[in-house]
């Protein structure tokens, strides 16, 4: 073949050209899609650990909202508190401090030094009455505090307990969100419940005891702290904000991190990074609760009762505890169903298992006399299509549940696995080997 008469000068010069030319396409054409992937892989994280962090936020912007506008949800917070020994204790050391403030010893022991005077009683015998004071004391005091207990320990202090809770709502209303419409106040960033029923109640029961100066104890209010911080006017303002998003906030969430998945270039491990991410966030929100518990028992004003108010924080946040757990059941079972989906030895011999175990199933019950016909055809045409349907009808039931708890998550989540496992049995056409390019769950 003719060279065109080009000298080997020529020809060299053209051979390093064209080595230069492949040198450069080789430098500079692979730099451009790994900067683009980089950037989209960077993209991806950012927008999943912002979804992680707004999932915290928008648990306890649920909880906030909840516990704030919903007044059967606080008081099946709090009432059960009425039967906790810890508040029962602290309640009968109030209210038997209040009663005792009412009764004036003194008065009672001159009262008897009179009335022994009058009965002739030697001096003697009058001075050692006079000084009776403390064993007067002591007998009055356990008088008054085993009335006390037997009324915080009846049935009827549940009914106070839960009336008065309800009254307090609207304090912890104005103590989180700053706004109050009821006589109710809010006590020195304290949300205080009114004890003087209880009161009451003592007051009749030293006079049917056969203490007859009870009767003069007049009617009092005596507050019993629910919840003291002084860091109320200080959070007051985030919490707003949070009960104001409180709707908003997880489709907020959810949107991100749907973002997060579709800028990333292996959007299978975007969403098994996104479901460990969230859960990684609530077991941090968990351990914050629990660290805070210990801050907020440490800063309680003296004299209060740690254990009281270590249970009442524990109510309090019982439900937030579990909203927490529950998303994090959502986000592991996201995670794991987003594994098994993929490529990986462990996910293909999981599905091919189990596709196996169905299939010998189907063919025992095909063999019987079982016949799919249109259904199975129907189902091997439109199977990712049911299976997306059931995927969106688990996520409407946990959208639309008020409050999902750990135990709904979980049934959702096996109810899912029953109704692929009938599609699975349902669908008679021929089975793609798992992991190959037609498996439907290997893309």
């Amino acid at each position: 073949m003719s060279d065109g008469g080009r000298s080997p000068a020529e020809k060299r010069g053209e051979l390093d050209e064209l080595r230069r030319r492949v040198n450069a396409l080789e430098s500079t054409g692979p730099s451009r899609p790994a900067r683009h992937h980089l950037l989209r892989s960077s993209g991806s994280v950012l927008l999943v650990l912002l979804a992680a962090l707004l999932s915290v936020l928008s648990v306890v912007a649920v909880w906030a909202d909840s516990i704030v506008r919903d007044t059967d949800r606080y008081v099946a917070t709090v009432g059960p508190l009425a039967s906790d020994p810890d508040v029962q204790e602290a309640v009968t050391d109030r209210v038997t401090d209040v009663v005792l403030a009412q009764v004036d010893v003194d008065a009672l022991v001159k009262q008897l030094t009179d009335a022994a005077g009058e009965q002739g009683v030697p001096p003697r015998l009058a001075t050692l009455l006079g000084d009776l004071d403390g064993p007067i004391s002591d007998g009055l005091e356990r008088l008054v505090r085993n009335a006390v207990e037997k009324v915080v320990t009846s049935s009827a202090f549940e009914t106070v307990w839960v009336g008065a809770n309800r009254r307090a709502h609207a304090a912890l209303d104005k103590a989180l969100t700053g706004r109050s419409d009821t006589v109710v106040e809010l006590k020195d960033d304290e949300v205080v419940i009114d004890l003087g029923p209880v009161v009451a109640q003592v007051k009749d029961r030293l006079v049917e005891a056969g203490f007859s100066p009870a009767a003069k104890i007049p009617a009092v209010h005596t507050d019993f702290v629910v919840f003291a911080s002084q860091d109320i006017g200080k959070v007051r303002t985030y919490v707003r904000v949070l009960e104001i998003l409180g709707g908003w906030l997880p489709v907020i969430a959810l949107l991100v991190a749907a973002a997060g998945v579709c800028l990333a270039s292996h959007r299978r491990y975007a969403v098994v990074g996104a479901g460990l991410a969230v859960f990684a966030a609530m077991a941090v929100l968990g351990i914050g609760l629990t660290v805070f518990r210990d801050v907020y028992l440490d800063h309680l004003p003296s004299g209060a009762s740690q254990a009281a108010a270590g249970t009442v924080y524990d109510a309090l946040v019982r439900f937030l505890r579990a909203g927490a757990r529950t998303v994090a059941a959502i986000a592991l079972f996201t995670a794991a169903g987003a594994f098994l989906c993929g490529p990986s030895r462990i996910a293909v011999l999981t599905r091919t298992a189990c596709r196996r175990g169905i299939g010998a199933l189907r063919d025992v019950a095909t063999s019987a006399g079982l016949r799919l016909g249109a259904v199975g055809r129907f189902v091997h045409r439109f199977k990712r299509w049911i299976g997306a349907l059931i995927l969106v009808g688990a996520a409407v039931v946990l959208f639309t549940w008020s409050y999902p708890t750990t135990a709904v998550v979980v049934w959702t989540a096996a109810i899912i696995l029953v109704c692929l496992a009938i599609r699975e049995f349902l669908d008679d056409g021929p089975a793609p080997p798992a992991g190959s390019r037609t498996d439907p769950l290997a893309h």
